[in-house]
């Protein structure tokens, strides 16, 4: 599956580096065709106007245009009061740039800066050089827009990052059974936690891109799904310190392994869990009708499984109300 999600990752970086070649390559050609002086800055503003997403690239382009027309003004202000000098430059640089951290327009400065050394190199701000500009910031950033316009939504990559997430919990239930019956828990560890948490960052990560990449929609069922399986991961570091605090192994373990490996085998996307809950609730009430534990020992380690048998119930109910609150899962595979 990671091999697979590798090669998922290399065929988008090929396809995002022959998407940055071929929109810088149009902005210069319909430069150039416009007849427009300094062609190649519009390919250089279309490369820095693609984004990751479509929220982000229409973002930074209503950003860029105000921080465009601002800097106009300023350039004009400087070099007409102090001339078309390098100094003339600088203040309008310290004065530009101090506006564009001030109002979070950072990654507005190189880019429009660039355009205003046009100025500079002309020695005027005429109606011709600003219609120039002008037209190459359009061109540049339009083309930006245009070709990230056909970013997709990459369902297949978050579902393939999901699916990952999914085996490494179901391994750790399944050990979680599995250790619950060793006595001797000195060799169980928590190294299985840092690659899944690892693992369920990436599927974060991409379904925050999937939803960046849908302008008119507001479906957040990616997003919720893996952060109902992070809150889950949270419960299974609880339930792994509480399997390491048993001394015995009173008779309830086996009883609660058996829930443990029963939730883990029946782990996936489309279960609802009511008839783990059921089952659960079954479990919890035959443990009522138990003789009482004998001595200290036993009273604290059956306390322990009790705080296990609660701790996979709250595991449980976080799929239990992300089903309800999503009935609908057309955006989430779910065999």
């Amino acid at each position: 599956m990671e091999k697979k999600a590798d090669r998922q990752r290399s065929k988008h970086h090929i396809f995002k580096g022959l998407k940055f070649t071929s929109a810088a390559l149009l902005s210069i050609v319909l430069a150039k065709e416009l007849g427009l002086l300094y062609a190649p800055t519009a390919g250089i503003i279309t490369i820095l106007s693609i984004q990751n997403t479509k929220r982000s690239t229409l973002n930074t382009a209503a950003k860029r245009s105000i921080a465009f027309a601002a800097a106009v003004l300023l350039a004009w202000l400087c070099f007409q009061g102090l001339g078309y000098t390098v100094f003339s430059f600088g203040v309008y640089l310290f004065l530009f740039s101090t506006l564009c951290f001030a109002c979070g327009w950072v990654e507005a400065v190189a880019m429009v800066s660039v355009l205003v050394t046009h100025f500079l190199t002309e020695g005027n701000m005429n109606w011709k050089i600003l219609i120039n500009e002008a037209g190459l910031f359009v061109i540049g950033t339009g083309t930006g827009i245009i070709f990230n316009s056909a970013l997709r939504r990459r369902e297949k990559e978050f579902h393939i990052l999901a699916d990952m997430t999914d085996a490494d919990i179901k391994g750790v239930l399944k050990r979680m059974s599995q250790w619950l019956l060793v006595e001797d828990k000195s060799g169980y560890n928590d190294q299985c936690f840092a690659e899944l948490e690892k693992k369920a960052d990436k599927a974060k990560k991409k379904a925050y891109e999937n939803w960046e990449n849908t302008l008119f929609s507001s479906d957040y069922r990616e997003i919720d799904y893996i952060e109902m399986r992070e809150r889950q991961i949270i419960v299974l570091k609880h339930m792994y310190n509480s399997i390491k605090m048993l001394k015995g192994m009173p008779a309830q373990t086996e009883k609660v392994a058996q829930i443990i490996g029963t939730v883990e085998r029946d782990y996936h996307k489309g279960n609802p869990v009511d008839n783990l809950i059921q089952e659960l609730e079954r479990v919890f009430e035959d443990m009522k009708k138990e003789r009482l534990p004998q001595n200290r020992e036993e009273f604290e380690d059956r306390a322990v499984l009790y705080y296990i048998m609660k701790q996979l119930d709250e595991l449980l109910r976080h799929k239990q109300q992300f089903m309800r609150r999503n009935k609908n899962l057309k955006g989430i595979r779910t065999e």
